[in-house]
């Protein structure tokens, strides 16, 4: 079996797509950036999230059954650093951060390419991340011009170059 710093220096070869991944919990709300979000399933449609366990925002999707995805835009490298816990943790995530809601009640980051609004099915641990299934009750794509992807690569944020 290889170490984790292994798997991690491996894994920065491989480039992903940004989002942030909110919960709500009666009156709580917290959030948090991730690259682990996938499409599972389109009947029903069924996306999956990992989220560290032992962090605010796992812990009110558990409590609160629902998630909501923003797939962040390239010009939203600010909100992706900010609630990847990297500026000021005293500032809170949500501050001056305009949002809305679909169905579930759980916050999306406005300006986002693309929404989608979650109710959990399935949870399960895998080390110490908790990975959710969530049937997708409401999506919404931005369709405003101009939007191109932020993306993750080797520890840097970058966006997304035409060929």
């Amino acid at each position: 079996m290889i170490n984790p710093e292994s798997l991690k220096e491996v894994m920065r070869a491989w480039a992903t797509g940004v989002a942030i991944v909110t919960g709500r919990h009666e009156n709580l709300i917290h959030g948090m950036t991730v690259n682990s979000f996938n499409s599972i399933a389109l009947e029903p449609p069924t996306v999956l999230v990992a989220l560290q366990q032992h962090t605010r925002t796992r812990n009110l999707v558990i409590e609160g059954g629902i998630f909501g995805v923003s797939i962040l835009d390239s010009a939203q490298v600010g909100l992706a650093r900010r609630f990847a816990g990297q500026i000021d943790p005293n500032i809170s995530r949500f501050e001056n951060v305009a949002t809305f809601e679909l169905e579930t009640g759980a916050p999306l980051i406005a300006g986002a390419i693309a929404f989608l609004d979650c109710k959990v099915i399935k949870h399960f641990d895998v080390g110490n991340t908790t990975v959710f299934l969530g049937e997708v009750i409401a999506s919404k794509l931005n369709k405003n011009e101009g939007h191109h992807p932020l993306l993750y690569f080797n520890r840097q944020w970058r966006g997304l170059e035409g060929l």
